[in-house]
């Protein structure tokens, strides 16, 4: 009993020294968004605690006397010593693959495997029905929230079964107003500068409001990606957009069309400036960004972009 509970708290400070690890190097970032750190903050020193616990626990006396008390159940280890050595495995293996295997940003492969929304990814199709897709919902929220709070309530303005609410659609007060505000700001500006914080709001507008931004200036940067059915004068400069973990990592992309596209190789870093224009692509009206240049940059420390605000 007590070799198995040292075994267990060598295993508990092994995830705990792990994750420590990863807040140290500044690698946590590449698997969580920030928003979820303080929860790894606690989940390490709960590991480490209960670790320490365990170990004390394993060079106590009396281990022998707990495995026969009155309480009628027998607290052996059951099982075979190769069970027992595949069941520790089980959770030695995630430890050791942790510390040996090199941290690696999501990239171009994976951008292709689960594919990209361009712009915010909200407007889906230019031939759907504007009373069914989640773009119309979204831009009459945005033109007039009473409006459609009102619809909502009375169940008109959807032809779906199911009635969401305006909780559930929105829950963030001021939401519309602050989305106002920013298209006022940005065409107010010279010129668009897209940058980590204001990323996806960004995307979010020139999908929404296309219309209203074509003809501006814009500086963008991310990682080149590119679809095999593009043309050859076009590529995506593309940013992964994480909420709460890796794992629901999606991409999103910005088109660039440009006579040097083909001098640019997938997962380069480069920040573009150029000119709002728009285009269609797999039946979607999305941005273009008609390239005036571009420059190679370092990957940032923060390559992954996040909302900002969270449901």
């Amino acid at each position: 009993m007590g070799f198995h509970a040292y075994i267990r708290g060598i295993i508990l400070i092994g995830f705990s020294l792990l994750m420590l690890s990863f807040i140290i190097t500044g690698t946590i970032t590449y698997y969580i968004a920030p928003t979820m750190l303080p929860f790894v903050y606690f989940a390490t020193a709960v590991f480490l605690i209960l670790g320490v616990l365990q170990i004390v626990r394993s060079t106590a006396k009396g281990q022998e006397e707990e495995l026969l008390c009155d309480c009628g159940t027998d607290h052996s280890v059951q099982g075979s010593p190769i069970v027992k050595l595949i069941i520790y495995g089980i959770f030695v293996t995630p430890i050791v693959l942790g510390f040996v295997l090199p941290d690696k940003l999501l990239d171009s492969s994976v951008a292709a495997n689960r594919g990209i929304q361009y712009g915010s990814g909200l407007n889906e199709s230019t031939q759907a029905s504007p009373a069914t897709t989640d773009t119309s919902r979204a831009q009459a929220f945005l033109d007039d929230p009473d409006a459609y709070y009102a619809e909502l309530e009375n169940g008109s303005g959807s032809n779906t079964e199911t009635t969401v609410s305006a909780e559930e659609f929105y829950t963030e007060e001021g939401y519309n107003q602050y989305y106002e505000e920013l298209i006022d700001t940005l065409l107010a500006e010279e010129q668009i500068t897209v940058t980590e914080e204001n990323y996806l709001d960004v995307m979010t507008v020139l999908d929404l409001h296309l219309d209203r931004f074509i003809g501006k200036s814009i500086v963008i940067s991310g990682f080149v990606y590119r679809e095999q059915d593009l043309a050859e004068n076009k590529f995506v400069v593309a940013r992964f957009g994480m909420t709460c973990c890796v794992a629901d990592a999606s991409v999103y992309g910005t088109m660039v069309q440009t006579e040097e596209a083909s001098q640019l190789e997938n997962d380069t870093w480069i920040e573009v400036q150029g000119i709002v224009t728009e285009t269609t692509y797999n039946d979607m009206r999305i941005p273009l960004i008609d390239l005036r240049e571009f420059e190679q940059i370092e990957q940032p420390d923060t390559p992954y972009v996040y909302p900002r605000f969270s449901f």
